[in-house]
């Protein structure tokens, strides 16, 4: 009997293989919304190592992620497995200069 892989299983597997995930709209190189746009500019400034996957390449992932993270909007980012929000608390915190340190272990 074969194991049927959920989208949980296969959002959790992204975030706990790499060390920084960023889920967003569109990608890295060509962001599709403001919000993520400003979560790449924040990383890239950091120069922080990441892993974009785009949901709006897969509505699957796209309600996925809001119901793995119980978090409604997207982009959505993860340091070391652990969910640490979205565009406004990344903002908050890139400004306080906790991001840095949240990624520094990383």
């Amino acid at each position: 009997m074969t194991e049927q892989v959920t989208m949980q299983d296969q959002i959790k597997q992204t975030v706990t293989d790499n060390k920084v995930v960023l889920f967003m709209k569109g990608n890295a190189n060509f962001p599709q919304c403001g919000f993520s746009g400003k979560a790449v500019q924040i990383l890239t400034a950091l120069d922080a190592e990441f892993v974009t996957v785009d949901v709006l390449s897969n509505d699957q992932i796209r309600e996925g992620i809001k119901q793995y993270s119980n978090w409604p909007t997207i982009p959505q980012l993860y340091v070391g497995g652990e969910f640490i929000g979205g565009c406004d608390i990344m903002t908050e915190m890139y400004e306080a200069g906790e991001l840095k340190d949240t990624l520094s272990p990383a």
